[in-house]
C-alpha cells in the first residue's frame, strides 16, 4: 500500500546549493517582488477587496507555494482569473463568507493533490482552456473601464450585459485627468522597451511615475488614499471567520469554483516554468502547497491564490532556478509594506486599471480567434461556447458545458473511427498472417472484423452490421485482433449477441482478443458461457473451430 507523500522540491533543490545560486535567485526574487507589487494591488482592488488584501495574499501565498510546492521556479499570489470570481462571491456572500469559501476550496485542492489528481488536469481539453481564459480576459477588461476613465458611477452591476449598459449609460461622465491619466500610464507600459523590461517593467515605471504625478501636480484623481484610506504597515493578526456547518452547503459550489480555477492556473503555470528550465514538476505536490496557502491566506486578510504565469515567467528571465526566489520574492513584498506601506496613499487607481488593462490583453488568446477558422468544427464550437458561457454567466458553469460538449465530441471521433465490417478471402486486406485471402471459409461461416475500441459509442453498431448482412450463417466470428479496449456496453452486445444465436441454435466464435478485452469478457463471465474453446488465439484456429462446429452438425 502506497502512503501520500509530502516532498516539497525545495528538500531536493537544497542538495549541492551554493552562494553563487542564492545570489541569483536573490537578484530574482527582489525583481519579481517589485513586479508583483502593482499586480497584487490591482487584482484586490478590482476584486472587491482592499489592496492590502492583495499584498498580503503576494507575501503569504508566495512564500508557501514556493516553500511547498512541486515546482522549483513557479511564483503564486493573487491573479487576474480570480477577479471575476472574488467579486462575485464577495458580492453576493459577504467577506465572511469569501474567506470560508478561499479555505473550503484549500481543503478541496488539499485533497486534489493527495488523492493523486494532479494529472488530471491535463484531461481538459485546449479548447475549453482558452475559451474561459479569453473569457476572463473580457471580464477583467469590463471590470476595469469605471476607473480607466473615472465615471462617475456609484457601484457596477456583476452581469457582464449589465455591466456594458451601466457603464454605456455613464459614458458621459467620463472624467478627463483620470482619462488622460490611465492612457499615458496604458502607453508607457506597452511602448516599454523590452530590453529594459528585465531591469523594470513597465508596469512599476507607470505606477512610480503616475504617484509621483499625482503627489507633485496634486492631480485630481482618485487614489488608493481617497478610496481606501491607505495601507497598514504589516501583517493583521490571525482571524477565524465565523461559520455554521448549516451554511458550508451554500458555498461548496464557490469554492469549487475556486480550487479548479487554482489547479488549472497553477499547473498551467507549472508546465509553462518548465519548458523555461527543462525541468518537471510534481502536480500533486504543487496541489498540496495550493492547498496550505489557500487554507491559511484567509486567516490572515489575504484572498484566493494560485501560480502566477506572468511572474513566473519574469522569474525564471531573472535568473530563479530554486523556491529561494519565490521565496526571497514573499520576502521582499513584506518588507516593502513595512517599509513604504504609507507611500501607497497617492497610488492612483487610473494607473492600477491601466495595469489591469494589460494584463486582461495578455491573457487574452486573441490569436485563437483568427484561428478558429482553420480549426475543426467541433473545437471551434467548444471554444465559442465556453467563452461565451464565461462572459455572459460563470466560469463553474463555462467549464463544465465544454467539459461535457469536448467529451461528446471526442466520443463521435473515436466511434468514427471504429469499424465493424464483414470481411472474406476476397475483401480482406489484413497482413498476410491475419488475412482471410487464400483461406477456406465455408458458407455456413461469416466472419465480422471490429477496428478500434468497442464501446458504448460503437457497440450498436455490432446488430446493425449482421442485419446488413442479410445472412443467417451457422458461425459468427468476430475478429478482435484491433480492439485494445472494451467497456461494459460493448460486453454487453457480445452477450446479447451470443443470447441471440444461441436461441436460434448458431454459434459465437472470437478471434484474437487482446489482454484488456479478454479480462472484460472473463470477469463478466461471458468466457465461461461462451466456453475457452470458442476464443482463439488467431483467425486460423477460429476457422478451424468453425469447421469442427459443423461437422458435429
Amino acid at each position: 500500500m502506497r502512503f501520500p507523500t509530502f516532498r516539497p522540491r525545495l528538500v531536493e533543490c537544497l542538495h549541492g546549493y551554493n552562494f553563487g545560486q542564492f545570489r541569483t535567485d536573490l537578484i530574482a526574487g527582489i525583481t519579481v517582488g517589485i513586479v508583483a507589487l502593482p499586480l497584487a494591488m490591482a487584482f484586490a482592488i478590482a476584486s472587491g477587496v482592499p489592496p492590502q488584501a492583495g499584498i498580503f495574499t503576494a507575501v503569504i501565498a508566495g512564500f508557501i507555494i514556493s516553500a511547498f510546492g512541486g515546482s522549483r521556479v513557479q511564483i503564486g499570489g493573487p491573479t487576474g482569473a480570480f477577479i471575476v470570481i472574488v467579486y462575485g462571491i464577495l458580492t453576493e456572500y459577504g467577506a465572511a463568507n469569501l474567506a470560508l469559501c478561499t479555505i473550503m476550496a484549500g481543503v478541496i485542492l488539499l485533497i486534489m493533490g493527495f488523492a493523486g489528481l494532479g494529472q488530471a488536469i491535463k484531461f481538459i481539453p485546449y479548447p475549453v482552456t482558452v475559451g474561459f481564459t479569453s473569457g476572463i480576459a473580457v471580464l477583467i477588461l469590463s471590470t476595469q473601464i469605471k476607473d480607466f476613465l473615472g465615471l462617475d458611477l456609484a457601484s457596477v452591476p456583476s452581469g457582464f450585459l449589465d455591466k456594458c449598459a451601466a457603464l454605456g449609460g455613464a459614458i458621459g461622465t467620463t472624467h478627463l485627468p483620470t482619462a488622460i491619466l490611465a492612457t499615458a500610464s496604458l502607453l508607457l507600459i506597452i511602448f516599454w522597451p523590452k530590453a529594459w523590461t528585465r531591469i523594470v517593467p513597465g508596469s512599476v515605471v507607470a505606477l512610480v511615475l503616475g504617484t509621483v504625478a499625482v503627489a507633485l501636480f496634486e492631480l485630481p484623481v482618485e487614489t488608493i488614499g481617497s478610496r481606501f484610506g491607505g495601507i497598514p504597515e504589516g501583517l493583521p493578526p490571525l482571524q477565524v471567520p465565523e461559520f455554521s456547518f448549516s451554511g458550508l452547503t451554500a458555498l461548496i459550489q464557490p469554492a469549487t469554483t475556486i480550487a479548479l480555477l487554482a489547479a488549472i492556473e497553477s499547473l498551467l503555470s507549472a508546465v509553462v516554468a518548465d519548458g523555461m528550465i527543462d525541468d518537471r514538476h510534481d502536480s500533486n505536490q504543487e496541489l498540496k502547497a495550493q492547498g496550505l496557502a489557500n487554507i491559511i491566506c484567509p486567516l490572515f486578510g489575504g484572498i484566493a491564490a494560485t501560480g502566477a504565469i506572468a511572474r513566473t515567467a519574469t522569474n525564471v528571465r531573472s535568473g530563479g532556478r530554486t523556491p529561494i526566489a519565490g521565496m526571497t520574492h514573499a520576502v521582499t513584498l513584506l518588507l516593502i509594506l513595512l517599509v513604504a506601506a504609507p507611500l501607497a496613499k497617492s497610488v492612483p487607481l487610473a494607473t492600477l486599471g491601466a495595469v489591469l488593462v494589460m494584463v486582461a490583453y495578455n491573457m487574452g488568446e486573441w490569436h485563437q480567434f483568427k484561428r478558429l477558422l482553420k480549426w475543426p468544427r467541433s473545437d471551434a464550437a467548444v471554444f465559442l461556447t465556453t467563452f461565451a458561457l464565461t462572459v455572459l454567466f460563470d466560469l463553474t458553469l463555462a467549464v463544465e458545458v465544454g467539459m461535457v460538449l469536448a467529451a461528446m465530441l471526442f466520443i463521435k471521433r473515436v466511434a468514427d473511427t471504429s469499424q465493424i465490417t464483414p470481411v472474406s478471402p476476397e475483401t480482406d486486406t489484413e497482413g498476410v498472417q491475419h488475412s482471410l485471402q487464400g483461406k477456406d471459409v465455408p458458407d455456413e461461416v461469416q466472419v465480422f472484423r471490429i477496428l478500434g475500441p468497442f464501446f458504448f459509442g460503437v457497440a450498436d453498431r455490432l446488430e446493425t452490421a449482421l442485419k446488413r448482412a442479410q445472412r443467417e450463417p451457422q458461425v459468427v466470428i468476430l475478429r478482435m485482433r484491433k480492439v485494445t479496449a472494451m467497456d461494459a456496453t460493448g460486453l454487453n452486445a457480445l452477450e446479447n449477441l451470443y443470447e441471440k444465436l444461441t436461441q436460434k441454435h448458431r454459434h459465437l466464435v472470437i478471434s484474437a482478443l487482446q489482454p484488456q478485452p479478454y479480462r472484460a469478457i472473463k470477469k463478466g463471465g461471458l468466457l465461461d458461457r461462451l466456453g475457452p474453446e470458442n476464443v482463439c488465439p488467431d483467425i486460423d484456429a477460429a476457422l478451424a473451430r468453425a469447421k469442427a462446429i459443423l461437422s458435429q452438425k
